[in-house]
């Protein structure tokens, strides 16, 4: 295991995908117990991606956290995919972590309300409710937090949900991760929680595995803090670890 450390973002690099999956795991449930030991309620934020599949697996075999306090949110939806849809983002956390641990409560963005507009605020006032305690998120392969693509990002955005249109480079990935069978069948639209509300989680685990992610890693760690790699933003967290395998790690300088 290697750390380094860049503007305010602490980096682990692991050897392999399994590794880097249990590292996050165990600390996103230290992280977990610790905010239950303090307060009544966590409010957790999920990505669903199958880069997460192996961490939150890991995850949901953690002792020691009392999951009826944790209040479970998500990133992102597409539009079009009403509530328990087998291709929506909140059925694929169903399935992969919020059936095994059982959350106290759930919160669904409604990908099928025909009014985006209207369900992004709606969302985005539960968020606003509590703010999120905790954010275990990813990194895409334009660099992308959640679905706040480089034509969509914004730091300083005034919105903390709001629908955006996907750009290729992410619809190929849903491709390329199973989700879709072809380009043609993923969605256009989406809806996202913004990157100004994504960046006040008062903490941060992102996972990133694979060579497929090596070049936004790159862009993450030693490019400018832009918006042409909303990840890169991460270094002004003062509450985020990014966890990457040395494949995703190949193209930093050493």
């Amino acid at each position: 295991m290697t750390e380094l450390r860049r503007d305010q973002l602490r980096t682990v690099v692991l050897p392999d995908r399994a590794t880097m999956a249990q590292a996050a795991a165990t600390h996103a449930a230290e992280r977990l117990r610790s905010i239950l030991a303090g307060q009544e309620r966590a409010r957790v934020i999920f990505a669903a991606a199958a880069s997460q599949a192996e961490m939150l697996g890991a995850l949901a075999l953690e002792r020691g956290i009392d999951w009826s306090r944790v209040e479970a949110f998500h990133l992102d939806e597409y539009v079009g995919l009403p509530k328990g849809d087998p291709r929506s983002f909140g059925r694929w956390l169903e399935d992969h972590i919020w059936a095994s641990v059982g959350p106290g409560r759930v919160e669904l963005i409604d990908g099928g309300n025909p009014d985006a507009a209207r369900e992004s605020r709606r969302y985005g006032a539960l968020l606003d409710a509590g703010g999120i305690d905790l954010g275990l998120i990813g990194i895409g392969e334009n660099g992308h937090l959640a679905f706040n693509d480089p034509h969509v990002a914004d730091f300083d955005d005034p919105e903390t949900m709001k629908p955006v249109e996907i750009d290729d480079t992410s619809r190929h990935q849903q491709v390329r991760d199973g989700a879709f069978r072809a380009f043609e069948d993923v969605p256009r639209l989406a809806l996202t929680v913004t990157m100004s509300a994504l960046l006040r989680s008062r903490a941060l685990s992102v996972v990133v595995p694979g060579a497929q992610k090596a070049e936004a890693v790159r862009r993450t760690l030693d490019g400018p803090i832009e918006t042409a790699c909303p990840a890169s933003a991460l270094r002004r967290h003062p509450d985020a670890v990014l966890f990457v395998d040395e494949a995703a790690f190949s193209l930093v300088p050493a």
